[in-house]
Formats: C-alpha cells, sequence, structure tokens
C-alpha cells in the first residue's frame, strides 16, 4: 500500500532552477520508496519581498485581496516549474492552486 505524504519545500529549496530539480529528483526518489506525495511549495527566494516592494511602490496601504493575489502569484511560479522538472524526468504531476482543491480563507485578507 502506498504512503500519502505532505512534503513541504521553502523559498531556499526552491530558490533557483537547480534547486528545483533537485527537489524534483528528491521526489522521485521518495515515489520509488513508495510514497505518494502532496507536494507543497514556497515562492522562489526572494520573490515574496519583491512582489511586496513592487506593491508598495503602487500602494502602501493595500492589503486586501489584491495584495493576497500578487503574492500567492510567486507560488504559483514554483508549482508550475517543479510540475515542468517532474515531467523532464518522467514523474506526472498535476500541478494544482488553493482554489482548485477548494481551500478557502476568510475575508481577513494577509493572514491566510
Amino acid at each position: 500500500m502506498r504512503k500519502i505524504s505532505v512534503k513541504k519545500f521553502g523559498g531556499t529549496s526552491v530558490g533557483t532552477t537547480q534547486r528545483i530539480e533537485a527537489v524534483a529528483a528528491r521526489i522521485q526518489r521518495d515515489m520509488a520508496k513508495g510514497d505518494l506525495p502532496v507536494v507543497v511549495v514556497s515562492a522562489m527566494s526572494g520573490e515574496t519581498n519583491r512582489l511586496v516592494r513592487l506593491a508598495n511602490e503602487i500602494n502602501t496601504s493595500s492589503r486586501g485581496s489584491a495584495y493576497d493575489m500578487l503574492l500567492a502569484s510567486g507560488e504559483q511560479v514554483s508549482v508550475a516549474l517543479l510540475s515542468m522538472a517532474l515531467e523532464s524526468i518522467g514523474v506526472k504531476s498535476v500541478p494544482l492552486l488553493a482554489f482548485q482543491l477548494g481551500i478557502e480563507t476568510d475575508a481577513i485578507f494577509s493572514k491566510a
């Protein structure tokens, strides 16, 4: 029986394309051992800070849904790149975003 495991990789772990490829290789090794991973990734190292700076250049007080959408784009990039790295080594993956999984938060923005 395959074991479902949740694996979280932070910004440093996915900070470069080479590191993303290393994460993909680790996932492949874990799957070869029988794991069925659910993988969560952060934005690439420094990306969230870059996005916050951009937001502040436009509007220093905006912390609503548009701000959250902007910051989430960093994670979206990491998800897509990791899925592409997995595909390149023959590992099938299904890249999903929170809304595609039915994950909801409340109306208190920037605190999810």
